[in-house]
C-alpha cells in the first residue's frame, strides 16, 4: 500500500491533469499543458516565415516600402526594423524578442529570429518561438538608374582653383566630408584644376553652393541649357551649370596687398603672410606681427594672388635669435598677435652652413617659438624675380632679403598614426605635384590647431602612404582621433 505524504498533498492543491497526456500542471482556461498546447494552436499562422528584400548593389540602400531607399550595414538596428516591416500579420501578437541569427555575407540570406506571444483557448497566453528567412533580391534604386541612363544629371558645380598649390583644396575637401555636404551627388568627377559635382536638380546644387560660400571665398557664374520644350503644356527642361572660383592663395603663401586694401586693414605692411584660409583670409605681418582678415567679398572687390608659392620655400639654419622688447606703434594701427613675439633673427641656408659664414639677418614674428640651432623655412626675395603690379609700386629698402614662414620639424610620414578620408571621385594619374602638396597638408594639420579643428581625424589601423588615393576608402576607419594621439612622439610648438 503506498502512502502520501503530507508535502505532496501541499504540492498537489491546485492543480489539474492536462486534458490530453494527464501532465499535473497549474490550472488554465485551457486546462491543457504548453506541449498539447503548442501543438493545437499555431500562433503565428498568417505570418510568412519566408520574404525578400530588395537592395540596390550600385549605392548599397535598402528599399523601404514604397519607394525609400535607407543606408543599413549587416545586423544593424535599421536593418532589423525594415526586415520587421515586411513580415504581415505581425500585429496580431506581441512581438517579445528579434534578433539575427548568423549568415555568410555573401549567402544573400538574412535570418531573424522572433519571440511572440499570442492569446489561445479562452484567455491563455502562449510563447512561440520561429525564425523567418529573407532573401536578398537585388533592384537598382531611381538614383542608380539616372546615373546609368545618359543625361542622367540636372545641374552640375565646377569647383575650380586656379593655383599651383592645391592645400586650399583639400581642406575644402575635408569640409565636405565632415558637414556631407556630397550626400546628394551623382557622381564627382576631377579635373585637371578641381572637381566637378553632378546633382539631380537644381535645388541640391545651389544647396551645395550656399555650403561652399559659407566655408571658403569663393565666386560663381551661373548659365542653363535648354534641353527640350513642350508647348503645350509650357515645360521647359534644363541643364544647370555653376561655375565656382576659389581663391588662388594657399596658408604660408606671400601675398602683396594693394595699396588702398593695406590701408583699409590698418596700414598693414603690403608685403604680408597667409596664415590659413578658411572662411576668410587671415593674414599676418612678419615683421610687425600685425594680423588682418579678409573676407570673400572684400577680396574678389580687388583681387590679388600670390608673389611666393610654399613649393618655393628654402631651409634655413637659426644662428641667433634677440626678442624685440620695444614695440614701435603708430595711430591708427590695426590689431596685433598676442601669440607671436618679434625678433631679430640671424640665420644661414643649411645647404651652405659650414662652408659660409655670412649670416642674413632678418626680421620675424617667430620669436617665440625659434632658438639657435633650430631649422626654419622661408622665402629668399633676394635672389627671387618677382613679376607682379603690387610689388613694384612698394618700397624695396624696408624689404628684408629673407621672410622666414614657418620651424621646420623635418620629415614625419613614418611617424603618423592618423589618415585622413578622402572623396571617392572618378580620377586619373596623380601627379608627384599632388603628393606633396597633400604631403604639406598633412604637416601643416599637425603644426596648426586652428586649422584642424574643422576637420575629422582617424586613426590608423596600418602605417599609412602619403599618396592622394581613393581606395583608402575601402579601408575601415577607426574612431576620431585624439589630439594627445595625434601629436604622440612628435616635437610640435603649437
Amino acid at each position: 500500500m503506498e502512502y502520501i505524504k503530507e508535502e505532496d498533498i501541499d504540492n498537489l492543491k491546485g492543480k489539474i491533469l492536462c486534458c490530453h497526456c494527464g501532465v499535473s500542471i497549474e490550472p488554465n482556461p485551457a486546462n491543457m499543458c504548453v506541449g498539447c498546447l503548442r501543438t493545437e494552436v499555431d500562433i503565428t499562422e498568417g505570418i510568412p516565415k519566408q520574404a525578400t528584400i530588395h537592395f540596390c548593389r550600385g549605392c548599397e540602400r535598402y528599399l523601404q516600402h514604397p519607394v525609400d531607399w535607407i543606408h543599413c550595414s549587416l545586423e544593424s538596428r535599421e536593418l532589423l526594423a525594415l526586415c520587421l516591416r515586411k513580415l504581415k500579420g505581425l500585429n496580431r501578437v506581441k512581438l517579445i524578442d528579434a534578433g539575427f541569427i548568423w549568415t555568410e555575407p555573401h549567402s544573400k540570406r538574412i535570418k531573424v529570429k522572433l519571440t511572440v506571444q499570442g492569446e489561445v483557448a479562452g484567455g491563455a497566453i502562449l510563447e512561440q518561438v520561429f525564425v523567418v528567412e529573407y532573401t536578398i533580391a537585388h533592384q537598382m534604386c531611381d538614383d542608380c538608374h539616372r546615373t546609368e541612363a545618359q543625361n542622367f544629371w540636372r545641374a552640375v558645380v565646377q569647383v575650380r582653383q586656379k593655383a599651383q598649390n592645391k592645400k586650399t583644396f583639400y581642406y575644402l575637401e575635408q569640409l565636405i566630408l565632415k558637414h556631407k555636404a556630397h550626400e546628394n551627388t551623382l557622381g564627382i568627377k576631377q579635373i585637371h584644376e578641381g572637381l566637378d559635382f553632378f546633382f539631380a536638380n537644381e535645388a541640391h546644387a545651389r544647396r551645395f553652393l550656399d555650403f561652399l560660400n559659407s566655408v571658403l571665398p569663393v565666386r560663381y557664374q551661373h548659365s542653363k541649357k535648354l534641353l527640350s520644350h513642350d508647348i503645350h503644356s509650357n515645360v521647359y527642361n534644363y541643364k544647370f551649370t555653376f561655375s565656382v572660383e576659389i581663391v588662388p592663395i594657399s596658408k604660408d603663401s606671400i601675398v602683396c596687398l594693394p595699396k588702398k586694401t593695406a590701408n583699409h586693414l590698418g596700414g598693414i605692411n603690403p608685403l604680408c603672410l597667409v596664415q590659413r584660409v578658411t572662411n576668410a583670409i587671415h593674414l599676418i605681418d612678419p615683421t610687425t606681427a600685425q594680423i588682418a582678415e579678409i573676407n570673400g567679398s572684400n577680396y574678389w572687390r580687388d583681387p590679388f594672388n600670390s608673389v611666393f608659392d610654399p613649393k618655393q620655400l628654402t631651409e634655413y639654419t637659426v644662428m641667433d635669435v634677440e626678442p624685440i622688447i620695444d614695440k614701435k606703434n603708430f595711430p591708427g594701427q590695426g590689431q596685433v598677435s598676442n601669440k607671436h613675439i618679434l625678433a631679430d633673427v640671424w640665420v644661414v641656408k643649411s645647404s651652405e652652413l659650414g662652408v659660409t659664414d655670412n649670416t642674413i639677418h632678418t626680421r620675424s614674428h617667430l620669436g617665440h617659438i625659434l632658438k639657435p640651432g633650430d631649422s626654419v623655412l622661408g622665402y629668399n626675395l633676394s635672389e627671387s624675380n618677382i613679376n607682379d603690379d603690387n610689388f613694384d609700386t612698394i618700397n624695396k629698402d624696408n624689404i628684408s632679403d629673407v621672410l622666414l614662414v614657418k620651424k621646420f620639424y623635418g620629415s614625419r610620414n613614418k611617424k603618423r598614426n592618423w589618415k585622413l578620408k578622402l572623396l571617392a571621385k572618378d580620377e586619373g594619374s596623380v601627379t608627384s605635384s599632388a603628393n606633396m602638396d597633400f604631403t604639406s597638408f598633412l604637416d601643416d594639420l599637425e603644426e596648426d590647431p586652428l586649422y584642424r579643428q574643422n576637420i575629422n581625424i582617424y586613426k590608423a589601423r596600418r602605417q599609412p602612404e602619403i599618396a592622394v588615393d581613393t581606395n583608402d576608402m575601402e579601408d575601415p576607419f577607426e574612431p576620431k582621433i585624439t589630439l594627445e594621439e595625434m601629436l604622440d612622439d612628435l616635437n610640435i610648438d603649437d
